[in-house]
């Protein structure tokens, strides 16, 4: 199973990133490959994204979220098997890493050989370098969803 960890600075406070990273529903703005996210509980989003040109559906499900510290998830059903978290660390008052670690299945042919050319790594790379631009640039939050998660 291919898998990728990335990482990027972002010169806001941690809590500006985790409330910005909690509204799936705003990830289009700032990740290349998703098409929507529908949140439909405090637990479970509906995704269709787009790879390799190929539309596809699937639901992930938060298994573990702790405000300004992380989000995990699982998916759930659908055309895309993967798993994934993200964590925010505080560097300074306005400073913030986030880490993003997904682990996928590549099926078909074209996602098993992007893998293999690390293509993937590089597409998560550049997505977070999205986010930082985004976050940067909106300098503030809304209030992002706080609540507490653990499966």
């Amino acid at each position: 199973m291919p898998n990728a960890i990335e990482t990027v600075d972002v010169n806001v406070p941690v809590t500006v990133a985790y409330n910005q990273w909690t509204k799936f529903e705003e990830f289009p703005k700032f990740l290349s490959f998703v098409e929507s996210i529908m949140q439909v509980t405090d637990t479970l989003t509906e995704w269709k994204v787009k790879i390799g040109g190929v539309e596809r559906t699937f639901e992930a499900r938060i298994t573990e979220q702790h405000p300004d510290e992380r989000v995990a998830w699982n998916s759930t059903g659908g055309q895309v098997d993967h798993a994934g978290v993200v964590t925010f660390h505080k560097l300074a008052a306005n400073e913030t890493r986030v880490t993003v670690q997904l682990d996928w299945e590549a099926t078909g042919l074209l996602e098993k050989a992007g893998a293999a050319l690390g293509i993937d790594d590089h597409a998560i790379k550049k997505d977070l370098t999205n986010f930082k631009e985004f976050i940067e640039a909106k300098g503030t939050d809304d209030v992002g969803w706080r609540g507490d998660v653990q499966a």
